[in-house]
């Protein structure tokens, strides 16, 4: 594994740009990588799209949606029994009102147990929560030993890179091959460049 620092810039010019000072410096250009982290929620994690199997807000919907679709085709039963008992002699009325409330129920119940705090789904995301992983952009990463990693943390930020992190990761042919873009990053202080002359 690999010790890696890494940090987000607005455009690729700004990554490249980064990048050239690093290779200035003395770092070799294959321990450095430029690539895109797309924004929360369309990293494809599953074959249908998304990060997560589950809309987070629609947790409580399928338990909410079998207890009212239950109550409520009772009910339809119930309703659908009384007018067989007064009106028809078929089952026709009782299999009906048991269908017509199960569906209306598993409807209503899927409806209640959504969060209705949710965001709008045409909200961009420009900033993460917890958990939400990283904001999307361009990402630099540099492979770098343990003796550089604060050096080159402070000349990612003096070419203005943004949320500077370290990471362990496999780091092959010029590339961080395991990057998780729904892992939380974890912050590399940024200090002053050491000088490193005799």
């Amino acid at each position: 594994m690999a010790l890696i620092i890494a940090a987000r810039f607005a455009t690729f010019d700004a990554a490249n740009h980064a990048a050239q000072r690093l290779i200035e410096t003395g770092v070799h250009e294959d321990s450095l990588h430029v690539f895109y982290v797309n924004p929360p929620g369309a990293h494809d994690t599953y074959p249908v799209g998304g990060d997560q199997a589950l809309d987070p807000g629609t947790q409580g919907a399928p338990r909410k949606a079998w207890g009212t679709a239950a109550l409520l085709g009772a009910i339809g039963a119930l309703v659908g029994g009384m007018l067989t008992a007064t009106v028809a002699e078929s089952l026709v009325p009782i299999i009906a009102g048991a269908g017509i409330g199960a569906y209306v129920g598993s409807l209503a119940g899927a409806m209640r147990g959504m969060d209705k705090r949710r965001q709008s789904v045409q909200q961009v995301h420009t900033t993460t929560k917890t958990g939400e992983g990283r904001p999307s952009g361009v990402m630099l990463a540099v492979s770098a030993n343990e003796d550089q990693a604060q050096n080159i943390a402070t000349m990612l930020v003096e070419a203005g890179g943004q949320e500077v992190e370290r990471a362990q990761g496999r780091w092959r042919a010029g590339k961080w091959e395991d990057f998780d873009p729904l892992k939380p990053p974890v912050p590399q202080s940024t200090g002053p460049v050491e000088s490193t002359a005799p």
